[in-house]
């Protein structure tokens, strides 16, 4: 993994995780990307499902093995395959320990049904109106077809307001704007503030200090009131 890519992961991943890029684990990402026929699909996905870290508490290494088996399954393979290809030493070491096939295949199983790889799994799949965008095309074709030359009045009705409704522009939301009634530190500093600029005003009235029209033109600079020239 090149080093603008072990960036790209580092900043990908939440912030809670970025200081779990240390050396070692370089070292297993290195190891996952090793196969040149593997590379880029292993560092894509690296990069791209790190989201699903913001769902759990999962550890970075678990990710990477994750990503790793769902990469494979992508690619057809079957549980046992894709297990096999994300955790080889781990298969090596159950045929050592003559651990039974059926026992192999339900801890497998179980791995594949975790959380963590089917979150990784969510996020591979393309909706179905991506996936069938033709298929919709070709049935607004054939309802245009109908509407105009079906020989029933009904259905050339049916297929209009089937084309109506399904080509529709969007409508425009509207804005709802929630007026709250509350003040903020501000607004209410500025209050005093003008309050005591008020008074001042009127204790230099009473005084002979400034009369009305001196303070109809007087402006506030930083808190203070100062004369305008007219």
């Amino acid at each position: 993994m090149d080093t603008q890519t072990i960036e790209q992961f580092k900043q990908a991943l939440p912030g809670a995780l970025k200081k779990s890029v240390n050396p070692e684990l370089i070292k297993k990402i290195n190891t996952t990307l090793n196969d040149p026929d593997m590379y880029d699909t292993y560092r894509d996905n690296l990069l791209s499902y790190t989201k699903v870290m913001q769902e759990g508490k999962f550890k970075v290494t678990s990710y990477i093995d994750a990503v790793k088996y769902v990469s494979h399954k992508l690619m057809g393979k079957t549980n046992t395959d894709a297990f096999a290809a994300t955790f080889p030493q781990k298969i090596q070491r159950w045929a050592q320990q003559g651990v039974a096939s059926k026992d192999q295949a339900s801890y497998i199983t179980a791995y594949n049904k975790s959380k963590l790889v089917n979150l990784i799994m969510e996020q591979t799949l393309i909706p179905t109106w991506v996936l069938n965008q033709d298929m919709f095309q070709k049935a607004l074709n054939v309802q245009a077809e109908l509407m105009m030359t079906a020989s029933s009045e009904k259905v050339r009705s049916d297929a209009a307001n089937s084309l109506l409704t399904h080509l529709k522009a969007p409508e425009t939301k509207k804005m709802e704007l929630e007026v709250k009634q509350s003040e903020d530190s501000s607004i209410a500093a500025l209050r005093q503030s003008t309050m005591e600029l008020v008074k001042a005003q009127q204790e230099m009235i009473r005084s002979g200090a400034m009369n009305a029209q001196d303070v109809a033109h007087s402006r506030v600079i930083e808190g203070e009131a100062t004369e305008v020239e007219v």
